[in-house]
């Protein structure tokens, strides 16, 4: 996308216009096939033609060689515009004189070895950035793609991956045929702009043909479905562990035969017997053996489970002793606990007398703890072991085990381990074994402190903001955690009364105290803890600075929070106390509620009183993502909210007197994201968002709530063509009027809504090492619930809501740092439903007006 600033009459569109011209015939002057060597041919084009939808990105996945990429970059016409600036020999001349140039920097040095270390560092630093440039061209190049030769032999491998690809898929009598086709593409530009010369050049038809379009033609052919399944498993105990879990298998008759679903099959057997205490049982001792002969497109399936060896059988184990270490890595307590504690466990052996503090070993519900200091409740760590002894050994039990141990945020590591206990009784060394299971937990420091850094850039005003958080783990003993957290922030905006941008300002802070458990009357079952159960107790005080209110609020939480899976978590709020305060608004901002008030009927001025907000709320969030979004992942998030339904009891004068509102409502919103990963570092990302609130009764005959609790779209993770909280509402567009009396469009006023709907599309992609790009598109609006006649267009209709979506295009360059990404967006308005009837499409006023600039938006993370 380019962006001209225009100037005055047509000379800057033509100049940019003469521009794009001028770099369009120096990319057309670069022709990839003046690298060809003699004999080499260039890949322009790759397809695979007959195959079934569901095979036919995994066949393009195999294919050895691919064209090079032309979207959303042309990766080789950057390529050819930096092969114009590189040269080789000049490369290896600066190589060879920076080795001549350090040696002599060496041989000055003497035997100074400080000097020489440093010498060399930076020798190998200048060497490697030289030999990358050599090896790999110049930073355009590396930017682009070099041209994909094409290569008989890897195509010839293409159809050989192909092929056992079918056959792995059932498709026994699958062929897959390759041919290569020389063409000859017309370079209509070059044409144009060579004239003549281009025409004469094209008389050497034996360069032109140099352009090769492989296609692989796929004839799968009828599938082999599976019509038997049989078992052959010497051992009884492992036959009769299989065949209890036989309604679980991932083979049925009647299936195509599948690979892919055969190795799931072998996992799952090994994780359904490691379930029942075959501790050292592994997946190779699991085979199938496919017979195709017995009937034509059938495939008969056997399971093998061999024995570890002739004679012998599989050992089932059982737990003697369960041990936590909880400062293991703290001084010798990993040393000591494994050479004493396990050592005098039974066995009758004794320990060596160790120097220094004694090692204090409790236990609580039939578990060891062991530690010089038990810093942390064993009776509440207890209820976080899984594994208890006398069960028999279970690998799903010692991975939540490890689940539970993490979850608590109080150890670096938690490795569950186990040690076979030879010769002690009750062990057979042919059937039966015993174990002893240690969990070598180290602590992870107790105080940490992060700083987070960020920006906006709303109204030509860079925005700056920090946010420092500082954590205290297990303060009282008891695993829990207490969270600290500030929050400084301006952000720039536009003030109507002196016509020009201003700094509104936001201070935060936040204290949490997080504990391990439920804290409820009554006694939850201990089975339970394996969702990770956890209470959380928040206050949060927030002051807001802006030109036309200054206020407060006061949030009191507290918290039941619970984890289905690694992916899946519940909160629950059954109190949540909120006191909003307006301590001051501008004289020209209370003209305006008042104004919006008579002229529109706006209730927007209720939510500018002192409000008190009892309220109640649950939420469920599903993320398979992690934390760089590099997953092919869902998202999905429920929220809903109950506030004042005890108002009723502050209608006495008593509470009159104070001059508090509250406002009874109901609120809910749903975030879904999907995440489809196209190649490895590309992703196509979509989101749909929505929300309702409404009020339960009126307050002062209208229905309101308040100001908080409102719905806005806009802003850098919302539409991002729009202000932030400016968007809306429908078709409806807001004006104010000028100090001369004049009314005009209000672009600067927040826009609080009843309905929320929006949603992006984003194409992610990889640029250069850490830079990453993105291309997208936003839509969404807020609404109104019900009619309002002096505010035409604001309620939502099913008939004409989709007209009423704004809708945002723009580009992102994302630098992903793995720890950190920052995040640059630049979006410009392409359709406005409040706009009058002719001007709805904003793109065609690009750049007319500073309402139709491109905005910019600063972050860290990803948008969604």
């Amino acid at each position: 996308m380019f962006f001209v600033t225009k100037l005055g009459g047509r000379g800057p569109w033509r100049a940019g216009a003469a521009l794009l011209l001028a770099a369009a015939a120096a990319l057309a002057a670069c022709s990839p096939l003046k690298l060809l060597r003699p004999g080499q041919r260039l890949l322009s084009k790759m397809e695979v033609v007959g195959a079934d939808r569901a095979d036919q990105d995994r066949l393009v996945a195999l294919a050895q060689q691919k064209p090079n990429t032309r979207f959303p970059l042309p990766k080789l016409a950057i390529y050819l515009l930096g092969n114009r600036f590189y040269d080789s020999v000049r490369t290896r001349r600066q190589l060879a004189a920076i080795r001549q140039d350090f040696e002599k920097r060496r041989l000055a040095a003497g035997d100074d070895s400080a000097k020489l270390g440093q010498l060399l560092n930076r020798r190998e630093r200048k060497l490697n950035r030289k030999q990358l440039v050599l090896d790999k061209g110049n930073a355009i190049m590396r930017l682009g793609e070099a041209p994909v030769i094409y290569d008989s032999a890897s195509t010839r491998r293409s159809v050989e991956q192909m092929t056992t690809y079918l056959r792995s898929q059932g498709y026994f009598r699958a062929r897959v045929l390759a041919t290569d086709t020389a063409r000859y593409r017309h370079n209509l530009l070059l044409r144009l702009l060579a004239g003549r010369r281009a025409a004469a050049d094209s008389a050497d038809r034996a360069k032109l043909y140099r352009r090769v379009t492989v296609r692989y033609r796929v004839r799968q052919g009828a599938p082999f479905v599976v019509s038997q399944l049989t078992a052959s498993i010497p051992d009884s105990g492992v036959a009769a562990v299989v065949a209890r879990g036989q309604g679980a298998s991932l083979l049925h008759v009647g299936d195509r035969y599948n690979e892919d679903a055969i190795g799931q099959e072998r996992t799952r057997l090994e994780t359904l017997l490691k379930s029942n205490g075959y501790y050292d049982f592994r997946q190779a001792y699991i085979t199938l053996e496919a017979d195709t002969s017995y009937q034509a497109f059938t495939v008969r399936l056997r399971t093998n489970i061999a024995n570890p060896g002739p004679g012998l059988s599989h050992r089932v184990y059982t737990l003697r002793q369960v041990t936590v270490i909880t400062d293991a890595g703290v001084g010798r307590s990993l040393r000591v606990a494994v050479a004493d504690t396990l050592r005098r466990a039974g066995t009758g052996q004794r320990a060596r007398p160790q120097r220094g503090p004694r090692l204090d070993t409790t236990v609580v519900d039939s578990v060891h703890f062991a530690a010089f200091q038990q810093r942390y409740s064993p009776r509440l760590l207890a209820g976080k072991v899984a594994v208890r002894p006398g069960q028999l050994y279970s690998l799903p039990r010692t991975q939540l085990t490890q689940r539970q141990f993490a979850n608590l945020d109080m150890f670096r590591f938690n490795p569950v381990t186990y040690r076979n206990v030879e010769g002690a009784a009750g062990a057979d060394s042919t059937a039966t074994g015993l174990l002893d299971a240690v969990v070598t937990a180290t602590p992870a420091p107790k105080f940490q402190e992060s700083t987070e850094f960020g920006g906006t850039y709303v109204a030509n005003l860079v925005g700056p903001f920090v946010n420092v958080r500082f954590k205290t783990r297990n303060p009282f003993g008891g695993a829990e955690v207490l969270e600290l957290s500030t929050r400084v922030g301006f952000e720039g905006q536009y003030n109507r009364a002196t016509a020009r941008p201003e700094y509104t300002a936001l201070f935060g802070a936040t204290a949490a105290l997080v504990l391990p458990q439920f804290l409820v009357p009554f006694r939850i079952s201990r089975d339970f803890s394996r969702y990770s159960p956890r209470t959380r107790f928040s206050l949060s005080d927030t002051y807001v600075s802006r030109p036309e209110y200054t206020r407060t609020n006061v949030e009191l939480t507290y918290d039941y929070i619970w984890q289905r899976s690694a992916f899946h978590q519940f909160v629950i709020s059954p109190v949540v106390q909120n006191v909003v305060n307006t301590t001051s608004i501008s004289q020209d901002f209370q003209q305006r509620l008042d104004t919006l008030r008579i002229r529109d009927g706006s209730p927007l001025y209720q939510s500018f009183r002192r409000i008190y907000e009892p309220s109640m709320a649950a939420s469920s969030l599903f993320n398979s993502n992690d934390f760089n979004e590099t997953r092919d992942a869902r998202y999905f998030r429920l929220f809903v909210e109950v506030g004042g339904l005890t108002r009723d009891l502050y209608r006495h004068a008593a509470w009159y007197d104070t001059a508090v509102a509250v406002y009874n409502f109901a609120k809910i919103t749903a975030d879904y994201r999907r995440y489809h990963k196209l190649s490895p570092n590309t992703f196509l990302v979509y989101r749909f968002n929505g929300g309702l609130v409404h009020a339960l009764t009126p307050t002062a005959g209208r229905y309101t709530v308040a100001y908080d609790k409102y719905l806005f779209a806009g802003g850098s993770n919302s539409v991002r063509a729009w202000k932030p909280r400016r968007l809306g509402i429908g078709g409806f567009s807001p004006t104010t009027t000028n100090p001369d009396g004049s009314v005009v469009r209000d672009y600067n006023s927040e826009q609080p809504g009843e309905l929320l709907l929006e949603g992006s599309v984003e194409y992610r992609f990889p640029v250069y090492s850490f830079v990453k790009g993105a291309i997208f598109t936003d839509y969404g609006n807020t609404w109104t619930v019900t009619a309002d006649p002096q505010r035409p267009g604001a309620q939502f209709a099913f008939n004409s809501f989709l007209k009423q979506f704004a809708v945002g295009s723009g580009v992102g360059v994302r630098l992903d740092f793995t720890f950190l990404i920052l995040r640059l967006d630049v979006a410009a308005k392409v359709y406005d439903p409040s706009a009058p009837a002719d001007a709805r499409w904003a793109i065609k006023r690009f750049y007319k007006d500073s309402e139709h600039e491109p905005a910019f938006n600063l972050g860290i993370g990803y948008p969604f």
